[in-house]
């Protein structure tokens, strides 16, 4: 069964390439999948040269200058010697080596450049880190980075927000409900607008709803109950509402298309992963009831679609348990398709996996429900004796 961990290049940077690979090569995992362009944070990393590591927006690796000549937006510079000689070492060990993406989760090139990120329902532009998949200055970035990473020569290029994001204030003392919030989050960008408008959809009503329905519980109204269904969110904002909801579907699609193929072009493949597997149970390995490709569509990716297009993809299986973890694979199968490559992505401690039996079971059901590969994640934010649980895991 194929298999990865996930690794930062502080990992490597910090323990030194040769070291861990050597570690999880003993682990009898087939590759790494190494974060080739991430995102900002602060992270606990105990086993790190820094036992909280702060991670910065960047790129660490040279982009090759000609495919961002004359692009508006360009990769913010990491450390861009992190993939030196790295694929070499790997296949000394027959070790395959992805190239983890994050395409467009980026605070500091939203801060230079805020009319390509979201705008919400009011007009403002309050998530500076998350470029809108509509604009052309974000698409045209999107598709020259996977070529970028695509030719560092790696086997995969692993897509991690390559569609819209919910909702994330760091503080709200408004208690919205998740119907609430997902209309907070729409996007009402000129090109979102547009973009809807060309589909037939009365973009400017469904705005109005939205801009109604928050502002009335910013106001004092009740917050919506219950989770977010099409529905549910029919009885409570309007045909329009939903159908402006349904029109990001085709944004996302035809992005996630033009990405795949530029991947494909530079003689590799795109490996997809939706988010919704993390926004339902990143937090404490307990996701909401409804399973991650029957939601899916709250970030704008259509997964029947996607699976025409798209050779293989990643399912953020976080959960507790097992049971949980194989319907969530086998509903993503029954959507993209039985041809398709799907790797469940399994958190190997806390909070989901409190033993190596949890974790052996949580994979025996990945594999049961059709999961081709299983990736662990993440190699720098869990201690050394839960990695020493992989090996149980791949031993089926």
């Amino acid at each position: 069964m194929d298999s990865s961990v996930y690794v930062f290049v502080e990992d490597l940077r910090g323990e030194g390439v040769e070291r861990v690979l050597d570690r999880i090569s003993g682990y009898g995992v087939s590759g790494i999948t190494v974060g080739a362009v991430h995102h900002a944070s602060r992270d606990v990393t105990p086993h790190g040269l820094s036992r909280l590591t702060l991670r910065h927006d960047g790129a660490h690796f040279t982009p090759p200058p000609e495919l961002f000549d004359g692009l508006r937006l360009a990769p913010v510079p990491g450390y861009t010697d992190a993939f030196d000689g790295l694929r070499e070492a790997c296949a000394k060990r027959s070790m395959k080596l992805h190239g983890w993406t994050v395409f467009l989760r980026n605070a500091t090139i939203g801060t230079e450049h805020p009319d390509v990120t979201v705008r919400d329902c009011f007009g403002d532009r309050g998530s500076l880190t998350d470029l809108c998949p509509a604009h052309p200055d974000v698409r045209d970035y999107a598709v020259a980075l996977a070529r970028a990473v695509a030719r560092l020569g790696v086997d995969s290029v692993v897509a991690e927000s390559l569609h819209f994001r919910p909702l994330k204030p760091q503080r709200s003392f408004v208690p919205l409900g998740p119907m609430d919030a997902y209309l907070f989050a729409l996007c009402f960008c000129d090109y979102c607008m547009r973009r809807a408008t060309d589909l037939g959809v009365n973009a400017e009503v469904a705005r109005e709803e939205c801009a109604r329905i928050v502002g009335g519980v910013f106001d004092g109204d009740p917050p919506a109950q219950g989770e977010v269904t099409r529905a549910a969110l029919t009885a409570y904002a309007g045909p329009d509402v939903v159908a402006y909801a349904r029109a990001r579907s085709e944004t996302v699609t035809t992005l996630v298309s033009e990405v795949a193929s530029a991947v494909a072009a530079e003689g590799s493949k795109l490996v997809f992963i939706d988010s919704t597997g993390a926004v339902k149970g990143y937090t404490d390995g307990l996701p909401t009831p409804g399973l991650a490709a029957h939601d899916a569509w709250q970030l704008g990716v259509d997964l029947v679609a996607l699976g025409d297009l798209v050779p293989a993809f990643g399912v953020l299986a976080y959960a507790r348990d097992a049971a949980r973890v194989a319907d969530d694979v086998g509903a993503y199968l029954r959507s993209v398709g039985k041809d398709r490559e799907v790797r469940a992505v399994l958190r190997p401690g806390y909070p989901d996996s409190d033993s190596t039996d949890r974790l052996v079971a949580k994979a025996r059901g990945a594999k049961a429900a059709g999961a081709l590969a299983v990736d662990f994640y993440a190699y720098g934010l869990v201690p050394h004796p839960v990695l020493d649980r992989i090996p149980a895991a791949l031993s089926l």
